[in-house]
This record gives structure tokens, C-alpha cells and sequence, in this order.
């Protein structure tokens, strides 16, 4: 089987590097402590009210699941917005190209290389989520379909950052830009919605078109996911009901399956964008 040449020397190099153990252990360790001061809090309030409520039990799931959610928002684009603008300031990505391999090979072993260490830090703050499986409530299936979407947003904020990667020469200018692209795909997704609510002079309850741009939003689909398994969002009462009041009266699970098909289908066009970037014929093309 042929592996990817980029692929292989970019997982060679953060093998050895001191960089991916540092990020898995910073990462399971800030959730590790979050769980364990959660839990901590509610066996003192049953020691203060004797009465168990296992309603907060869930909500630690949903608390450490959230703080993952927003560390990998946070990680991926700085992990990928300098692969293609980096080889542009050592000044080997010429050589590259002049290899065997395509634009798309070198695009797609980049991000391939970022994600792998993604994956490995999603897959690893496993048995901390796991932890909710004491107390019952959440199965495992239930479990897949978070990590699911954990992965659907690793991948489109990767393909974003390889993105921005390859259209700006800079690497600190593609790492602002490829922030600046998820701010506005989680935030300003949701910021038109409610300001095309309030034009109407509706509520957020009332979905219109621009509940559609809500797909693109991988908070709103990770909202679907806890809402499909909980019925209610505790720690996310903003998402609650667009998460399961969505368009045209579809369930959370509906939803969720639509979003992480059209993020998919956004990173698709973020990739299909880098690849044509940096391939040379083809900017020679655009010029001419």
C-alpha cells in the first residue's frame, strides 16, 4: 500500500517531536481536572442535601464534551494554518512541486499529517468522557455519535486552515484569517440568524431561510447531537432551540445528519480551493 511521502515525513518529525505528547497531555489534563472538579462539586451537594440527582450527573457529560468541542475549535487551525504558508517562508515548496507528486498529494499529506494528531487527542479523551458511564444515562453509541461530530469539525476547521494555508504567503496572516473564518461560521452564522429574526419581528423560534446557513455552524450541529441524546441542552440553553426546533419541524437527529453533511461538503470546497492555490499551472492559467 502506498503511503502518502508527505504524510509519512510530517508523522516522522512529530513522532519525535516533543510537540504531540505536550498537546495530549495539556489537553487531557485540562479535561481531566474539569471532570474531576465537577464531580467533586456534586458528591459535596449530595453530601449537603442527601438527594442524588442523576440529571447532574449528565450534565458533566455534557460540560466536558463542551470544553472539547471549543479546545479543538481552538487547536486545529493553528496546527494547519501554516502547513502550506510554511513551506512558502523556508522556501521549499518549489522543491515539491518539482517532485512526483501533485498539488493535491502535498495538500492532502499536510492536512492528513494535522489531523492525525487530532484524531489521536479525540481518541484519547475517550475514557475521560467515559466517565459518565458510572452513573448510566449515556451509551455508547451515544458516545460515537459525539465523537462523530468531534471529528466532522476537526476536519472542517483543518480544511479551512490548509486553506487559508494556501492562499496567504504568511503564516501568522493565515493562522488570524483561518480564525477569522471559523468566528464567522460559528458566531456569525448564528448572529445573522437572530438578526433576521428580529427584522421580521419574530422569535428565534420561528425558522426562516437563514436557519439553512445553521448547517455550516458545527456548534449548532454539536448541539443536535447532545440534544438527540439528553432532550434538553442544560449548559447550552441558547442552542437549545434551534438545535431541536430546527427547519421545517425536523428532529435534532435529522439535523445533525444535514450538518455534518454540509461540512463535509464545505471542506471539500476549502480543500478543492488549496489544491488549486498551489498548483503552479493552474495560477498560471488564472493569470493568462
Amino acid at each position: 500500500m502506498k503511503i502518502n511521502p508527505v504524510y509519512r515525513q510530517e508523522t516522522r518529525i512529530s513522532a519525535r517531536s516533543y510537540r504531540l505528547p505536550l498537546i495530549i497531555l495539556l489537553c487531557n489534563s485540562v479535561l481531566a481536572l474539569v471532570a474531576l472538579l465537577d464531580m467533586y462539586s456534586m458528591i459535596n451537594r449530595v453530601k449537603t442535601t442527601a438527594e442524588i440527582q442523576y440529571s447532574s450527573f449528565l450534565s458533566l457529560y455534557v460540560f466536558v464534551a463542551s470544553i472539547e468541542f471549543i479546545m479543538l475549535l481552538l487547536i486545529v487551525p493553528a496546527l494547519t494554518s501554516g502547513s502550506i504558508s510554511g513551506e512558502r517562508e523556508r522556501q521549499t515548496l518549489n522543491l515539491l512541486l518539482t517532485t512526483r507528486m501533485t498539488p493535491a498529494d502535498i495538500v492532502v499529506g499536510k492536512l492528513l499529517a494535522s489531523l492525525s494528531t487530532v484524531f489521536l487527542l479525540i481518541v484519547s479523551s475517550f475514557p475521560i468522557l467515559a466517565l459518565v458511564f458510572i452513573y448510566g444515562g449515556v451509551t455508547a453509541a451515544d458516545m460515537g455519535v459525539v465523537l462523530l461530530c468531534f471529528s466532522s469539525t476537526a476536519l472542517l476547521a483543518g480544511c479551512v486552515g490548509i486553506c487559508c494555508s494556501s492562499v496567504f504567503k504568511r503564516s501568522a496572516i493565515a493562522t488570524a484569517s483561518s480564525y477569522c473564518v471559523m468566528a464567522v461560521l460559528v458566531f456569525g452564522t448564528m448572529a445573522l440568524f437572530q438578526f433576521a429574526a428580529s427584522l421580521r419581528g419574530g422569535a428565534a423560534e420561528t425558522p426562516d431561510g437563514t436557519i439553512w446557513l445553521l448547517l455550516l455552524n458545527p456548534a449548532v450541529s454539536f448541539a443536535a447531537a447532545i440534544k438527540n441524546q439528553m432532550g434538553s441542552l442544560p449548559r447550552i440553553p441558547l442552542l437549545d432551540t434551534w438545535a431541536g426546533n430546527s427547519a421545517q419541524g425536523m428532529t435534532a437527529g435529522q439535523w445533525l445528519g444535514l450538518g455534518i453533511g454540509a461540512q463535509l461538503a464545505a471542506s471539500g470546497l476549502c480543500l478543492w480551493i488549496a489544491v488549486c492555490q498551489v498548483n503552479p499551472r493552474r495560477k498560471k492559467r488564472w493569470i493568462s
